[in-house]
């Protein structure tokens, strides 16, 4: 596994590439990650899916939760939506955290 140290890109091949594919930074930019890195990296890996996943759920369920309230049945209805809405963007921005721990302590 190496990382790019221009753009922080982290990858998994037993070579360098020549550039870094996202930023094209020469070969010398790149280095390998020590063995503690890439199973800190590894280890969260499904945890950083499983955040990404509750983020897009979280949009799914502000979506919906719109929808019901511009259908405007009644107010106990529009009460529940305008709290599904509250309540799932409060969660997308605790995922946004959570993940942006995740990348400041290189678990990424």
């Amino acid at each position: 596994m190496w990382r790019c140290t221009v753009c922080g890109l982290t990858m998994e091949s037993k070579e360098l590439p020549e550039n870094c594919p996202k930023c094209r930074a020469a070969k010398e930019k790149l280095s390998f990650l020590e063995e503690e890195k890439v199973k800190l990296i590894k280890r969260s890996q499904k945890t950083n899916d499983l955040h990404m996943k509750l983020a897009v759920l979280m949009d799914e369920v502000m979506a919906v939760a719109k929808e019901g309230e511009e259908d405007n049945l009644d107010p106990g209805c529009v009460k529940v939506f305008q709290a599904a809405q509250e309540k799932a963007a409060e969660i997308k921005q605790m995922v946004k955290a959570e993940l942006q721990g995740h990348m400041k302590k290189e678990k990424w």
